[in-house]
């Protein structure tokens, strides 16, 4: 096992463990980012949340690291049903360059994440849904629709990301 998986493996699922120092390395030596995705393909659940984190805080970014990966996103880690993997994986989505065919693919995941039983699911698949919107105002109708019904009917996390969200998208579908 690579030293930076060590780092990451071990303890509990409330703890992100050592994934800021991961991927602060990581951003210091970009070719270890695909040692996270190897992370991601253990049975290991903590140590495979943990690399999600450190893959979503390196690609806020540099989404560019996530172009090898594209394929795994969208075929395989977008339908992991780890929540943990979920909550990282949504934004990770929302960075990657896209077809008009793979956004639509993406916005259904998404769309299928916000009936997860996880809130933090919920809230980031709204929040990568919005920043999809931002980056392609042809889903900015729907997508605020959308976001419109989870704020009236979501948890107080999604009413709260849903107000916010709103207004920035409101704004941006009156210029489309």
């Amino acid at each position: 096992m690579h030293a930076l998986l060590k780092m990451l493996s071990g303890g509990d699922r409330r703890s992100i463990g050592q994934s800021n120092r991961v991927a602060s390395m990581i951003i210091d030596e970009p070719d270890l980012f695909s040692i996270l995705f190897d992370g991601l393909a253990t049975t290991d659940p903590v140590l495979r949340m943990r690399c999600a984190d450190a893959a979503e805080k390196v690609t806020a970014c540099h989404p560019e690291y996530l172009l090898p990966f594209k394929k795994v996103l969208l075929e395989k880690l977008s339908m992991d049903e780890q929540q943990e993997i979920r909550w990282h994986v949504a934004p990770m989505l929302a960075r990657l360059p896209l077809s008009k065919v793979e956004e639509d693919r993406v916005v259904n995941i998404l769309l299928g994440y916000t009936n997860d039983r996880s809130s933090i699911v919920k809230t980031t698949a709204m929040q990568a849904l919005a920043d999809m919107a931002l980056r392609s105002k042809r889903l900015c109708p729907d997508v605020l629709q959308h976001i419109q019904e989870l704020t009236v009917i979501g948890t107080p996390a999604m009413k709260a990301r849903g107000r916010i969200l709103e207004v920035r998208l409101s704004k941006l579908c009156k210029k489309a």
